[in-house]
């Protein structure tokens, strides 16, 4: 039996360690072909997780208790159990629900509201700071209404053309 627990840690840690380095290359590689088998709680790291905590907890509790092997296996069962759970509802399930994107198309800034952070003259360009999710981004800006803007302004984009934003003094 420890011959058992010692390999399911050695190749729990060897697959944590493999996919960490190769884990894109080997998705690509495969395609996708196993996405039907995808469910969260059977996800890689949850099982890789699952299998060394089998591992560590049966070699752990051959060597420093005096339990049946039985009575180890059982409890290594569970505990790796729990574990991998824990690590389901504490990393896996809350990162599933984390991507997020930063990205926006110039097509979402008119009607947008921004601030003026570089003075627009009359005629000419300066730049606006408009807010996209929790991120802020800056564009070159021009005076729709063709009045000069001082820094600090709130504004309002009302179109963009050929990447510049014309805003307008919001009222």
């Amino acid at each position: 039996m420890y011959t058992l627990y010692l390999s399911c840690l050695v190749l729990g840690i060897l697959f944590a360690f493999v996919s960490l380095l190769a884990g894109d290359l080997i998705g690509h590689a495969l395609g996708g072909m196993l996405d039907f088998l995808s469910f969260d709680l059977l996800s890689p790291s949850v099982l890789a997780g699952g299998i060394t905590v089998f591992g560590g907890a049966g070699i752990l509790l051959t060597r420093y208790s005096g339990l049946a092997d039985g009575a180890v296996l059982v409890l290594s069962l569970l505990i790796s159990a729990f574990m991998s759970v824990l690590l389901y509802m504490g990393f896996v399930k809350p990162m599933d629900k984390s991507e997020v994107s930063t990205g926006f198309s110039m097509r979402e800034l008119p009607g947008k509201i921004g601030e003026i952070s570089v003075p627009v003259p009359a005629q000419g360009f300066g730049e606006v700071m408009v807010r996209f999710g929790a991120a802020n981004t800056l564009h070159t800006a021009a005076s729709f209404d063709r009045r000069p803007l001082t820094a600090g302004t709130k504004v309002v984009v009302v179109e963009v053309s050929e990447g510049v934003a014309f805003v307008s003094e919001l009222e």
